[in-house]
């Protein structure tokens, strides 16, 4: 039998990428079990011999901890939830509707999404405080209302959606948004799911949108909780591992959930695309 030699490469490389990836979670979670005074011992006990996990996440979880994680979760979905309807919208529109200057302003959307986030944020900063809307959790999912990548992307997964549908919905006397909403959306719930688990991902990790656009710490995120609690904790590593551990949970539960989608999508969107 040959030796595919190729092949062998591409594992082991994909072997490496993967315990590049995987190894630094797990020294993080094995970390959050102990106590400070193993943490640093050499060789690294990857499995604690001595546990303090209860202590270690307890100490994690009294105080503000709570308010900023149940403050990420509900501004995390409805983010999610009002950016992914709202991109798809727009998808839609600019996959299935024709009207003059189609094109031209897709062109324009899509040029705008050179800019910089950084060189909007004065703008935004001063449109959002004469609304009223600094401070305010509301003016933080407002802020996130909309993603051109995600308008863009979708709209690769309607293109692949046959206008025979499209058309059969309006012979059977369906308006634009009953077609987008019982015919259109369903055919591509894959991509669908894919960008919102995306979506929840990004918006969940951002740290730059409620520094600047928070200022009440009962109003904070996780990422900014991590922040005061690094400036408490940041030189008890193991606390501060198991604030991380807690920070990422909801990521790991969300794709684990969602894998089978992700893959999905992803395969839809290259054959199609």
């Amino acid at each position: 039998m040959k030796l595919n030699i190729s092949k062998v490469i591409w594992t082991i490389v994909m072997a490496l990428i993967g315990i590049l990836f995987i190894l630094p979670f797990v020294w993080m979670l094995s970390t959050s079990f102990k106590p400070e005074m193993d943490v640093f011992k050499f060789p690294i006990e990857w499995i604690p011999k001595n546990w303090n996990a209860l202590e270690n996440y307890q100490t994690v979880w009294s105080g503000q901890f709570v308010r900023y994680y149940w403050n990420s979760i509900y501004i995390t979905i409805a983010t999610t939830v009002i950016n992914v309807f709202v991109c798809a919208l727009a998808a839609y529109g600019f996959s299935k509707l024709r009207f003059r200057g189609r094109d031209a302003m897709f062109v324009l959307v899509l040029a705008l999404y050179m800019v910089p986030p950084q060189a909007s944020l004065v703008p935004q900063f001063l449109l959002f405080n004469w609304m009223n809307l600094i401070d305010t959790h509301a003016g933080l999912i407002l802020l996130n209302s909309f993603s051109i990548i995600g308008a863009f992307m979708l709209k690769q997964f309607f293109m692949g959606v046959n206008n025979e549908y499209i058309e059969s919905g309006k012979m059977d006397g369906a308006g634009h948004f009953r077609t987008f909403w019982q015919i259109a959306l369903p055919l591509i719930r894959p991509g669908v799911a894919t960008y919102a688990i995306l979506r929840f991902i990004w918006t969940w990790n951002d740290y730059q949108y409620p520094l600047i656009f928070l200022k009440s710490k009962d109003l904070f995120t996780i990422q900014l909780g991590i922040r005061l609690f690094g400036d408490q904790y940041g030189d008890v590593y193991s606390l501060m591992m198991a604030g991380a551990v807690s920070a990422i949970l909801p990521l790991l539960i969300i794709f684990a959930i969602g894998q089978k989608q992700v893959i999905e999508g992803i395969s839809l969107g290259g054959v199609k695309g």
